[in-house]
């Protein structure tokens, strides 16, 4: 199947930009959220901004989430989530209540714990990664790649072999998380430059 690349789009964040850097790299991408064209789609991406809660019931609104069960989880399909589209690969997402996730990735979404670095929230700017997991999505980068943060909620996998990158804001948080074709970044690549672009291209070629 030759590479088109679904970006989900369901009304969280400016998913626009995830489509045109992929299109920059020279893959075919576009904006899906019917069933028909995720079926077609060789690779899902689901992008995203904002609150946890609002996240789920905009994909169950769409009737999106059996879709994608299908899709990523019994076809096998590549996924990528961006900010909150990886978050939500979360058993339990703790923001504003608690509100189950896609539970793809067995853990909850936890508020960053600043109470003994006093650091702001949320963690905006540049941020170093640390990788664990190089193949495939941190292929060809720097050793610690930098890449841009909006977030103050976390990822905690119950499986620490599933993280692929951490980074530090006083404390450890899961920056990356891989388990087969399943993967997350919480980080924006669409927004991180050249180190960034390579992700997504990575992702891309990924089958």
């Amino acid at each position: 199947m030759d590479r088109l690349i679904s970006v989900v789009d369901y009304g969280s964040g400016n998913v626009t930009s995830v489509v045109n850097a992929f299109e920059a790299l020279g893959f075919s991408a576009r904006l899906s959220r019917e069933w028909e064209e995720l079926e077609e789609s060789s690779h899902i991406v689901l992008p995203g901004v904002g609150a946890f809660g609002a996240g789920m019931e905009m994909l169950r609104s769409l009737d999106l989430i059996d879709r994608l069960d299908r899709e990523v989880v019994e076809k096998g399909k590549p996924f990528l989530g961006i900010c909150l589209g990886h978050q939500l690969l979360a058993t339990l997402g703790l923001e504003f209540g608690e509100h189950k996730g896609l539970n793809w990735i067995r853990g909850r979404v936890e508020k960053i714990d600043t109470s003994q670095s006093r650091l702001r929230l949320p963690h905006i700017g540049w941020n170093h990664a640390r990788v664990l997991q190089r193949e495939p999505l941190y292929q060809h980068m720097t050793e610690n790649p930098c890449f841009y943060f909006v977030h103050s909620y976390h990822l905690v996998p119950e499986d620490p072999s599933w993280t692929s990158a951490v980074c530090d804001y006083g404390v450890t948080l899961t920056a990356g998380i891989q388990k087969q074709n399943i993967f997350g970044v919480q980080f924006h690549p669409e927004k991180s430059q050249s180190e960034g672009l390579q992700l997504l291209k990575n992702f891309a070629e990924f089958s």
